[in-house]
């Protein structure tokens, strides 16, 4: 039988009402079948016996499209199901393999993938915000996942860099890079990414990736390139299976600064300036785990002289600065190896009465010096649009969220509060000292990527700093 199309396909069945209630998705799936010439592969033997097909019957119609040419149209996840041989799929340039044996094959772009390429693969929900995302040193050790498919059309800029280069090891996106359409755009992603060493890979059914690691947990991955037409499939799977894992794995030190530094830039204001900073300002010490530079911005923008220092940074040599208060940033890795030397710092900052507010790896760090406990979450949260309940308001915030871990809200002492709890999973999101002056919060009040309900945040510590001071 000759290869059918996708509307073929359809047809066959009875319609697109009748495949999507048989599938078990809505009529606009369907079209977007239709659109990419491919069924996935979740669905192939429901179709194949509605429409009284093989499995070999379910390839896309690209072949026989007008507009695509067969020797040069890229092969999607869909075409080529992630099957684990060793036979390379035609035109597949590069493959993502999983700790659990899946090979999820596709082309690669960006730099050529090689034995960095290597980390923990964890999704984000983000629409926006792609160079931000990748930019973030949360992301230390991680290969980002995007679930919105069209990434590349905003381009990239130096503007909107979070630190002077990508942590992330990887990069696995559904459909091409697009081209920029916008107008702060000054490079395309691809070219971007092959700057600065990172490798990516399409192709790739982002969907189902998705959702086995929403179902099965975090595991570890690696983007392999295809080299002449071959690829050594168990070497790769050995080099996945050896890698520890981000439990125990300290990562601060591995994208903090070398050494201290001052920040008095404020938060962009376009098309081309920044906001202009309060004539009132605090002395703040940021100490870098991981830090944005939007989190900077904001603390400037807030009314706060920022000097920067690194995460090995001690408590004298931090109260050495005099500060007013002292920020504790976000980071990536395992807040309870970081532990080892953030806590006795943060410490002595507490026991100075030193007002602190700390923000993901800085909030869990916090709550382990106030003697709580962190764990690893399943799956993570990570994306623009994570909702969270502020307890004391009742308000709730759509939030920017980056990490894997978390503070087990159980373990708190009773002189610590919660403040926040996640809408989606009723994680722990914020608690605050009863006791001293210290709070924090685990999403990413900075809005970068994402919506900016949680400035406030910024706001509170300074009104924190001023109260201490005037009670001093």
């Amino acid at each position: 039988m000759p290869l059918l199309s996708v509307d073929d396909i359809i047809e066959r069945v009875g319609g697109p009402e009748k495949i999507a209630t048989l599938t078990g998705v809505g009529t606009e799936a369907v079209r977007k079948w239709r659109q990419a010439r491919a069924i996935p592969p979740k669905h192939w033997p429901v179709v194949a016996r509605a429409a009284g097909l093989s499995l070999d019957d379910l390839h896309s119609d690209a072949s026989s499209s007008p507009t695509s040419d067969p020797q040069t149209r890229k092969p999607t996840m869909s075409e080529q199901s992630g099957t684990a041989s060793t036979e390379v799929p035609e035109n597949a340039t590069a493959a993502l393999v999983l700790a659990d044996g899946t090979v999820l094959w596709g082309i690669g772009f960006g730099a050529p993938a090689n034995g960095e390429s290597l980390g923990e693969i964890c999704f984000s929900t983000g629409m926006t915000g792609y160079q931000e995302t990748l930019t973030d040193p949360s992301f230390a050790g991680q290969i980002i996942t995007f679930t919105f498919p069209h990434i590349g059309n905003v381009g990239t800029n130096a503007q909107d860099n979070e630190a002077t280069k990508p942590a992330a090891r990887g990069l696995v996106v559904k459909q091409d890079l697009t081209a920029p359409a916008n107008w702060r755009a000054t490079e395309s992603l691809d070219a971007w990414l092959k700057e600065r060493g990172v490798p990516g890979i399409c192709g790739v059914d982002t969907r189902a990736l998705t959702l086995r690691i929403r179902d099965h947990g975090a595991q570890t991955a690696m983007i392999v390139p295809v080299i002449n037409g071959k690829i050594d499939l168990p070497a790769a799977r050995k080099t996945v299976a050896a890698w520890p894992g981000l439990e125990g794995m300290d990562l601060a030190k591995t994208v903090t600064c070398a050494k201290p530094y001052t920040w008095a830039e404020g938060v962009w204001e376009w098309p081309s300036t920044t906001k202009p900073l309060p004539a009132k300002r605090r002395r703040v010490v940021a100490v870098d785990y991981g830090a944005k530079r939007n989190i900077l911005r904001c603390l400037a923008t807030a009314g706060c002289d920022v000097t920067v220092v690194p995460a090995t940074t001690s408590a004298d040599e931090i109260l050495a600065l005099k500060p007013e208060g002292v920020f504790l940033s976000n980071g990536p890795g395992d807040p309870a190896a970081t532990a080892s030397y953030a806590v006795p710092a943060i410490r002595g900052v507490l026991d100075a009465g030193v007002p602190v507010f700390g923000i993901c790896l800085g909030h869990q760090l916090l709550a382990l010096t106030l003697g709580a406990k962190t764990y690893k979450l399943e799956r993570g949260h990570r994306g623009a649009n994570q909702p969270v309940k502020d307890i004391a308001s009742g308000r709730v915030e759509i939030t920017s969220q980056n990490h894997g871990f978390a503070v087990d809200a159980h373990s708190l002492p009773n002189d610590v509060r919660v403040t926040h709890v996640s809408l989606f999973d009723g994680s722990n999101e914020g608690i605050a000292s009863d006791t001293l002056p210290a709070f924090s919060v685990q999403y990413h009040p900075e809005a970068s990527p994402g919506p900016s309900d949680s400035f406030y945040l910024f706001e509170r510590f300074v009104a924190l700093i001023d109260q201490h001071t005037k009670a001093a």
